[in-house]
């Protein structure tokens, strides 16, 4: 296929000829990438950002691993606590707790090490604290690349950005991801996948960012395979862990999409697992929005070497064995409704389409029978030429 060449962002000049025109912001971070780079360079990084005493955070199933990465970061660094209280979706009880402990122990530096839960853990800590974190992931999650931070009470989430959570390092170590099951790696290589789609079509889209994202899906969807037909095989979990940086990095700049909104929504609302609801979803937020964003349909498909992007997504997760319906993974139908209008409050007026509390109610029962999004009947929109204002920052 050809190259789509660049999305243009839809932000008028003031003499209303046509051209590239916007606004990106670049985090200040520094990524450190490579094998066996945890456990050679964490304590040098650590050092860097004028940490020594660390607060380690690392959910129960990652502890041993934690523990080893961290035994002997020499003479001037050292862990003086640790928790492990690690919850999906970060409970506001979860956050404070972790604080507590911040505070108790005299750390000036947090350190987690795993998913997108425990990353979100630290920076629940850093937003109050004001500690720097040293990220190191074991997931595709990609958390550790935004300055993002989300805490779940009373069912719903809420979100917000602060350059303070961003981790200041994040030390990439694909040997880490050799022991994440097939079946999570799938998952959370999706739950990447999404944050490349969503940046495309989300509020602060722009022509850097989908070039990031077009790579990102590039990568994630030849890493994924490759670790579908070989779990130990250390260069696909390389790509994996590259096309992940590259995905957060897009939407750390784009922003929340419609897919990310729906998904913040049930993860919030029912605690449903995180990863996995954002493979279920993507297929069929992307049929509702391909139609209207044809550039962005073009990107995806180029990325997937197909030639229908909704197709070629569809085709990917089969191949993957990825899960497929929103019922398995705990919706009950009976919330649908009232998750469709919460949907529908939530969406960005960037995207390429309204939507309407109908639309959401249609893609969410739609997601959660597992229905086949290719023969899912959607209205070829017309995309509405005005620039919403908020492209236009």
């Amino acid at each position: 296929m050809s190259d789509p060449g660049p999305i243009i962002c839809d932000m008028a000049h003031p003499d209303h000829r046509t051209g590239v025109a916007f606004a990106h912001d670049v985090l200040a971070q520094r990524v450190v990438f490579g094998s066996g780079a945890a456990s050679r360079l964490l304590a040098e990084e650590i050092e860097r950002v004028g940490g020594t005493r660390v607060l380690l955070v690392a959910s129960p199933s990652e502890a041993d691993l934690a523990a080893r990465l961290t035994a002997h970061l020499g003479d001037r660094v050292s862990v003086v606590a640790t928790f492990d209280g690690v919850r999906p979706h970060v409970p506001v009880a979860v956050a404070e707790a972790a604080r507590a402990v911040a505070r108790s122990s005299g750390a000036d530096v947090v350190v987690p090490v795993g998913g997108g839960s425990t990353t979100g853990t630290a920076k629940a800590v850093a937003l109050t604290e004001h500690l720097p974190v040293v990220a190191v992931p074991t997931t595709y999650a990609g958390s550790e690349a935004t300055p993002v931070w989300g805490l779940t009470e009373d069912g719903r989430k809420t979100t917000g950005v602060d350059p303070v959570v961003l981790p200041r390092t994040i030390v990439y170590d694909p040997e880490l991801t050799l022991t994440l099951p097939v079946a999570l790696s799938v998952a959370s290589g999706l739950n990447a996948l999404a944050h490349c789609v969503d940046s495309l079509w989300a509020p602060r889209a722009d022509p850097l960012n989908a070039a990031i994202a077009t790579e990102g899906i590039r990568a994630l969807a030849a890493g994924l395979v490759a670790v579908v037909d070989d779990p130990a095989d250390l260069d696909a979990r390389d790509r994996c862990l590259y096309g992940a940086y590259l995905s957060a990095s897009a939407f750390a700049s784009a922003g929340s999409g419609l897919h990310h909104k729906i998904c913040h929504v049930l993860g919030g609302a029912h605690d449903l697992p995180h990863a996995d609801t954002h493979a279920v979803v993507l297929p069929h937020v992307l049929a509702f929005n391909a139609p209207a964003a044809p550039e962005a349909e073009r990107r995806v498909a180029d990325a997937l070497g197909a030639d229908d992007a909704l197709a070629g997504l569809v085709a990917l997760t089969r191949r993957l064995g990825a899960p497929h319906d929103l019922h398995s993974l705990g919706l009950e139908e009976h919330d649908i409704a009232a998750d469709a209008r919460t949907v529908a409050e939530a969406a960005p007026p960037s995207n390429p389409r309204p939507v309407t509390a109908a639309d959401a109610e249609r893609i969410l029962r739609a997601a959660w029978a597992g229905l086949d999004p290719t023969s899912d009947p959607t209205p070829d929109p017309t995309p509405d030429p005005t620039p919403h204002k908020e492209e236009r920052r």
